[in-house]
């Protein structure tokens, strides 16, 4: 018995664009607004307690420890072994954060693993 390879429905694919585009922008707007915008960077180092300083804090600690990169890396393993869309989910979801703070190389070998994944049969369904 052949199984089909893994494929998406269109509303699949929407919501995934929709996830990425807001993970890679939230992303963005971390790196760019909170991290490496000296003024924001003296505000935070200062003592400054906002929200913007508590999320470029827990950035900060989590791309210096490659946490995206191999949560990316993980997630992306696990989809090659048995693809869905949950899986395909969380790992665009970190890799998308890991590429764009820092943990660039473990995040690219987990997004080729994610596109790997399309190449592998679906679960058997009852």
């Amino acid at each position: 018995m052949k199984k089909a390879p893994f494929r998406l429905s269109p509303y699949q694919v929407q919501f995934l664009l929709i996830v990425g585009f807001v993970t890679v922008g939230y992303a963005l707007y971390l790196r760019y607004l909170a991290i490496e915008l000296s003024t924001v960077a003296l505000a935070c180092d200062a003592g400054l307690q906002t929200m913007v300083c508590k999320a470029r804090a827990l950035s900060t600690v989590l791309f210096k420890n490659s946490v995206f990169g191999i949560t990316a890396l993980v997630i992306a393993l696990l989809h090659v072994l048995r693809p869905s869309i949950v899986l395909l989910t969380g790992g665009l979801v970190a890799a998308g954060l890991g590429i764009v703070l820092y943990n660039i190389v473990l995040s690219g070998i987990a997004i080729g693993l994610l596109i790997l994944g399309f190449a592998r049969p679906a679960p058997a369904t009852a």
